[in-house]
């Protein structure tokens, strides 16, 4: 029996926190995507979207960036368009990274962090990261195109302990334990 389901065309991730108390150093959470095609499903991104990058070819944006968690409602905003993905690319991991431009900052030093992936009205995933208290980055969602082609969705959440941020974008989409 074939399915008539429909995969997940267009997907939104939000983050929010609260600011930080008055006289602290702000909280900076940011969201990043990576791209991933069959050729290396597992390997490093084709290209990464984070605050200062772009898809090239406009699948993928960040709609809202927040520097201190002083957005009304959620902070940071990613849309990605699936379905105008080319076929060639197989999977997209989204992360979230604390920024530590202030010292050393986990998850666990952030107020009332909290993520939602959802696909219009309906919500795929929520979590507030209080299972990775001591990491600095975290994979949140993983979207895989199937054999027919369609997106499906895999939560989880994955924290990374690596002080070296600026290597998480291409350690993000190791397959999981």
């Amino acid at each position: 029996m074939s399915g008539i389901s429909k995969g997940i065309d267009k997907a939104e991730v939000s983050v929010k926190w609260d600011p930080s108390p008055a006289g602290e150093d702000p909280t900076d959470l940011d969201i990043v995507a990576g791209t991933y095609t069959s050729d290396d499903p597992y390997g490093a991104p084709v290209y990464v979207v984070h605050f200062d990058s772009r898809s090239p070819d406009g699948t993928i944006n960040l709609n809202r960036d927040s520097h201190d968690g002083k957005g009304f409602g959620w902070d940071e905003v990613m849309t990605l368009e699936l379905e105008r993905l080319d076929a060639r690319y197989v999977r997209v991991v989204v992360g979230v990274v604390v920024q530590q431009r202030y010292g050393h900052h986990t998850f666990g030093r952030v107020l009332r962090p909290a993520l939602r992936v959802r696909e219009g009205y309906t919500v795929l995933a929520e979590d507030d990261f209080a299972g990775v208290p001591d990491a600095t980055a975290a994979t949140i969602a993983e979207f895989v195109r199937d054999d027919d082609g369609e997106w499906r969705f895999r939560a989880g959440l994955t924290g990374f302990d690596d002080d070296d941020l600026a290597t998480f974008p291409r350690v993000m989409g190791r397959s999981r334990a």
